[in-house]
């Protein structure tokens, strides 16, 4: 190879833009490097060190068969700035969802751009779309649709299983809130399953932060005889700040609503809710509640400024 291209190479941690070859050689050393097996086009314009092939399959594309940061950075040398990381793909990069290597490289330019999908390669085009803040953010270096509309966008391809539990914990992990996630599904009029993504969401400004809270306000904690609950009702104990999962304040009754697994790691658990019936506390779930007698309930010590002398009785619900 060429010294001025391996040096090339080695400047752009493997990657060169055709552009930036001819600069620097004549045209006719990129076909020498390339009749070599040193040099190999990842796209069109953008070229790699052939070291770079992790995959031996050759019936996949070239992209296909790197690692993906480098597909991903061989993407935005072939856009140079006209689109920014999107759907999957930016789910990845903001942490939430590690990309299968079968899965396309995602990106959104605006409309117009000229550009169109390649092998391994998604690109969508979209109206009054700009590759810049608000609507773009860099990301470990890489520029990506902000979170929220890369959660609705990315709630079609997710599969039913992996849908609600990614929202959630971009919620619980106070990445975005219900608001913004509304406000980026507003958006977006037409969407499959859109009437579902609407209703976690509703869950979610209630104070559900679980499947099996969503599960509970669905199907056991409403009707006639409930007491009215506060979700996720932030109490002061000292110097912690504490959220009740369902607290009731008048039948001085709190609820924790807990999945057996939620305590692991968040990328392997999730509450899960009851295959068949509610919790055995609850088998009767239109019975109003009352405070459990003293050799059931575990009460604790009231919140400091709840001016009520006598503790709430806690329930923990957990499947």
């Amino acid at each position: 190879m060429d010294p001025r291209l391996h040096a090339l190479l080695v400047c752009g941690n493997g990657l060169v833009a055709r552009r930036d070859i001819l600069r620097a050689v004549p045209a006719w050393t990129i076909q020498t490097a390339r009749r070599a097996n040193r040099l190999i086009q990842l796209l069109p314009g953008v070229y790699g060190d052939a070291a770079l092939i992790r995959r031996a399959n050759s019936d996949l594309p070239t992209l296909a068969r790197v690692e993906r940061d480098v597909a991903r950075r061989a993407v935005l040398a072939y856009v140079d700035g006209r689109g920014a990381l999107s759907r999957l793909t930016a789910l990845d990069v903001w942490g939430l969802r590690r990309q299968s290597p079968e899965e396309a490289v995602y990106l959104d330019v605006p409309q117009g751009s000229g550009l169109r999908d390649r092998p391994h390669l998604l690109v969508r085009r979209r109206s009054g779309f700009v590759v810049a803040p608000p609507q773009v953010v860099i990301r470990g270096g890489l520029p990506v649709t902000r979170l929220d509309r890369t959660l609705v966008d990315s709630w079609p391809l997710l599969s039913p299983v992996d849908r609600s539990s990614l929202l959630i914990r971009a919620v619980n992990d106070r990445m975005t809130t219900p608001r913004r996630l509304a406000a980026a599904l507003a958006e977006v009029p037409r969407m499959p399953d859109r009437g579902a993504l609407r209703g976690l969401l509703d869950r979610l400004a209630a104070g559900c932060r679980s499947p099996l809270e969503i599960w509970g306000h669905d199907h056991v904690f409403t009707g006639p005889g409930m007491p009215r609950f506060t979700r996720q009702a932030r109490v002061r104990v000292g110097a912690r700040t504490i959220y009740l999962d369902m607290f009731a304040e008048a039948e001085r009754v709190n609820i924790e609503l807990d999945g057996a697994t939620s305590h692991g790691d968040p990328a392997e658990t999730r509450d899960r809710p009851p295959p068949r019936r509610p919790a055995r506390h609850h088998r009767h779930p239109r019975r109003p509640l009352h405070p459990p007698s003293p050799h059931r309930g575990r009460g604790s010590g009231p919140p400091r400024d709840s001016g009520h002398s006598r503790p709430p009785h806690h329930f923990m619900i957990m499947c």
